[in-house]
């Protein structure tokens, strides 16, 4: 499980769960998840957004359904009946994590060896990915972003945080989603994406 950011860098990775284990547990034993909820990684303030006259916005991280919806984690809206707002709002958010989708598939394409299965001691299998990220982020330093890099997809499930912070996340979620159909937030295409 991996953070990335906007140049396929990784910022925080969580290696050496078994495969099998549940994608939502993985992420609630993790120490970024952990400190995440406890409100221990150090994030920004929320802040205004320039010319959008509307609330202040929390610094947030990009996921998908696996994740709990918080005030520092948005997650697409569910079920099939969405409001045209739900629903370019769910593409933007799938816009952005496509950085994370992007940033494995680069990984795994310069570095074969996540094509096959590994076979080396877990314990060093945890040291060879932890390497291969390192390096991948030396070289995304020195080489730049190229489009023309390989895309993935890594799928999650359903977890949800503790102390109420969906209910606030809903709040967060819903300011996004009306600044995406604002004029200051809005894209050219969005509504031909939907």
């Amino acid at each position: 499980m991996a953070v990335v950011d906007a140049n396929y860098k990784f910022l925080a990775v969580d290696i050496g769960a078994y495969g099998k284990g549940s994608d939502s547990l993985v992420f609630q034993d993790s120490n970024f998840g952990q400190r995440l909820q406890r409100d221990e990684l150090d994030l920004p303030q929320a802040s205004i957004i320039d010319g959008y006259n509307g609330p202040v916005f929390p610094y947030v991280f990009l996921a998908d359904e696996a994740f709990p919806l918080s005030d520092r984690i948005m997650r697409p809206y569910g079920g099939h009946n969405l409001s045209v707002h739900q629903r370019i709002y769910n593409y933007r958010l799938s816009r952005g994590r496509r950085f994370v989708e992007c940033a494995f598939g680069i990984l795994a394409n310069k570095w074969r060896l996540f094509h096959t299965p590994i076979t080396l001691e877990p314990e060093n299998v945890t040291h060879v990915v932890k390497a291969a990220c390192v390096l991948h982020n030396f070289i995304r330093v020195r080489d730049g972003v190229h489009f023309e890099d390989a895309t993935s997809y890594q799928d999650f499930h359903d977890v949800e945080f503790i102390n109420g912070t969906q209910r606030h996340g809903r709040t967060v979620r819903d300011n996004f989603a009306t600044y995406f159909m604002s004029p200051e937030g809005e894209l050219p295409w969005q509504m031909s994406k939907i």
